[in-house]
């Protein structure tokens, strides 16, 4: 079932433009980032016309591999994107990133989505992982794939991550787990920490994955 059509619906974006998704399931793709902007960016009010304008052009261009909704806290647009993609479907795949939980309106969105990554801030207080959580479980309800993504910092240790793909696998079998390293590591490389971390989550989730994020400035999110 659609979500009801929402009209007058605009939100603030920093912009709209290709790039390679540093982050995630899809880390590598070519993506078109539809970024929602913060409050110290500048932004551009949109409404759906004028989105459906610029990702039809952008798609003119080269056709990516899909459409990441990513910024600070793109499901605040939640009006403008579904009032765009019941005007218009989505031409390829399309990708909700964000640290920023707002599960109770994913079921009104989830007809124009595919893909719902939850990136998990360690630095945050520990109710944002509870909403990621929430996250998960909404996006397995509306029958959406869904991942949880987990890049490690300084003081993270593998109790902590190991708990989070327990509680991820317990909310649904389905998540798709990715531990990215430490910024630089791969550079030093990877020590057996990482082996005997996988195969301690590997024992209670059936697909967690170790990868190396894209980094910048090709990689970006």
């Amino acid at each position: 079932m659609t979500a009801p059509r929402r009209s007058g619906a605009t939100a603030a974006l920093s912009g709209v433009a290709s790039g390679v998704q540093a982050y995630g399931v899809w880390a590598g793709y070519r993506q078109l980032f539809v970024r929602f902007a913060a409050e110290a960016e500048t932004a551009t009010m949109f409404t759906p016309d004028s989105l459906i304008r610029h990702i039809d052009r952008a798609l003119q261009r080269s056709r990516p591999h899909s459409i990441s909704l990513a910024g600070r806290d793109p499901l605040a647009g939640v009006n403008l994107l579904i009032a765009t993609f019941q005007q218009k479907a989505p031409p390829v795949p399309v990708m909700l990133d964000g640290d920023v939980a707002r599960p109770e309106v994913v079921a009104e969105l989830a007809f124009a989505l595919t893909l719902v990554q939850v990136t998990i801030d360690f630095g945050a207080p520990s109710a944002a992982s509870d909403r990621a959580l929430e996250m998960l479980a909404a996006a397995a309800q509306a029958k959406l794939e869904h991942a949880l993504i987990l890049p490690m910092r300084e003081g993270v240790t593998d109790p902590v991550v190991l708990r989070l793909v327990e509680q991820a696998s317990k909310v649904s079998t389905g998540t798709k787990i990715v531990v990215h390293p430490l910024p630089g590591e791969e550079k030093r490389g990877l020590d057996r920490r990482y082996a005997s971390l996988l195969e301690q989550a590997a024992s209670v989730h059936p697909d967690v994955r170790l990868t190396l994020p894209v980094p910048p400035p090709i990689g970006i999110r």
